[in-house]
């Protein structure tokens, strides 16, 4: 019945500091970027394999309530090649990343870190 992820839809409290984060550090292309003036809300589109991250501003949002165990979404996981380029990638901007752990279920490695709005973003290696 359901085929794929489609898209992740987040909303940032700085938006401009986010599409930088997502597109410029993260490198996910940018598809389309709209300004949606009923709603003064920036509404960004970025290509990541064949899912989509969508990037919201809305006026004053809530703080996200807990780091990373609030009801709703945990957190945002991208597939890697190898962690340690990604991580050198990542720290070489100043994005703190988290020890190394291993999944044991599945004897794969992965990280987390977090976007600007402290978001828990997570490498898995293939």
């Amino acid at each position: 019945m359901l085929e794929a992820v489609h898209h992740v839809a987040i909303i940032c409290s700085d938006y401009e500091r986010s599409k930088h984060f997502y597109a410029e550090i993260l490198g996910l292309p940018i598809i389309r970027e709209v300004w949606r003036a009923e709603r003064q809300s920036w509404k960004c589109d970025l290509q990541v394999g064949t899912s989509q991250v969508e990037l919201f501003s809305f006026p004053s949002p809530p703080a996200r309530p807990t780091r990373p165990e609030a009801c709703g979404l945990r957190h945002l996981a991208f597939s890697v090649a190898a962690l340690e380029p990604v991580i050198e990638h990542l720290q070489s901007h100043d994005v703190v990343v988290e020890p190394i752990r291993l999944d044991e279920h599945t004897g794969k490695r992965f990280v987390f870190f977090a976007d600007p709005d402290g978001l828990p973003l997570e490498l898995y290696e293939r």
